[in-house]
């Protein structure tokens, strides 16, 4: 089925072979207001998962709110009508994309926080093919973005939920259902270890990366003004209810009271198809 060939062979190999891909000039100007009015509104009336996770309180902040595309009109026009679902179509090379979890970020002025190296297939109880899209608000400097460790979703491991709020892993090393969580490796602590992807992004500009990719910010920079980033997580058809350990109950709850259990496809009303329309 055709996607308007919004994204060229060479990004899909890249996106396939490296793990992550910048994307040029995707998302129009309206498109950015849009998510910025839906943060705006988000913060008046935050949702229950609404998070800070700077610690002190009377420091700039660095906060956080995910599964609100249904409670803020912005956020649900720009899931269902941009192009996120047809470009993540055609890079996971699905014949169909669910929405998975929607999420946005936003660092005040002077913030000294960052996010921490992580994996994001961990952090849920999902499992299949999954991509993420990255969207600033703002220009990034490749200094003050998302760095990604190339080739680290072919790696097969699995890595521990981190806490965002301290850079430490939610548990010590564990297996569950079979599988080893492993800590992730200290890349901050040294980077030239690691072939590390960083881009300089102008606005419109966007990030897709597996969701497997191991990724967080390099750089301690605080930021003169406040940035805003969005992200979407999209599954091509094979995408599950797998459980991944109790460190992830929370988000859980919240589609089991919708009736989802293990082993459940990633369909249905809290997790709508987007491409096809």
């Amino acid at each position: 089925m055709n996607t308007a060939n919004l994204v060229s062979p060479e990004e899909v190999a890249a996106f396939q072979r490296d793990g992550a891909v910048v994307l040029r000039s995707k998302f129009s100007a309206d498109w950015l207001s849009l998510l910025r009015e839906g943060i705006d509104a988000d913060l008046k009336t935050p949702t229950e998962n609404f998070t800070r996770h700077t610690k002190d309180p009377s420091a700039p902040a660095y906060f956080e709110d995910y599964w609100a595309w249904n409670k803020f009109s912005q956020f649900e026009k720009f899931v269902r009508n941009s192009p996120c679902a047809a470009i993540a179509a055609e890079l996971l090379k699905a014949e169909s994309v669910n929405l998975v979890m929607d999420n946005w970020f936003l660092r005040e002025a002077g913030s000294t926080s960052r996010p921490p190296f992580h994996q994001d297939l961990s952090y849920f109880d999902f499992e299949g093919t999954m991509c993420v899209l990255w969207l600033p608000l703002e220009p990034v400097t490749k200094e003050n973005g998302i760095a990604f460790v190339q080739g680290s979703h072919l790696w097969d491991k699995l890595f521990m939920r981190v806490r965002f709020a301290d850079g430490h892993p939610s548990y010590e090393q564990t297996e569950v259902a079979g599988k080893t969580y492993y800590a992730p490796p200290d890349i901050n602590g040294n980077p030239d270890a690691y072939n590390l992807l960083q881009w300089d992004m102008e606005l419109g500009d966007c990030i897709f990366f597996d969701m497997r990719t191991l990724h967080g910010g390099l750089s301690s920079t605080t930021p003169t003004e406040t940035v805003r980033r969005y992200t979407l997580r999209m599954t091509a058809p094979d995408g599950v209810i797998r459980y991944r350990g109790d460190w992830a109950k929370d988000e859980r709850k919240q589609f089991e009271a919708a009736g989802y259990r293990e082993g459940d496809r990633i369909s249905g009303p809290f997790f709508p198809q987007l491409w096809p329309k």
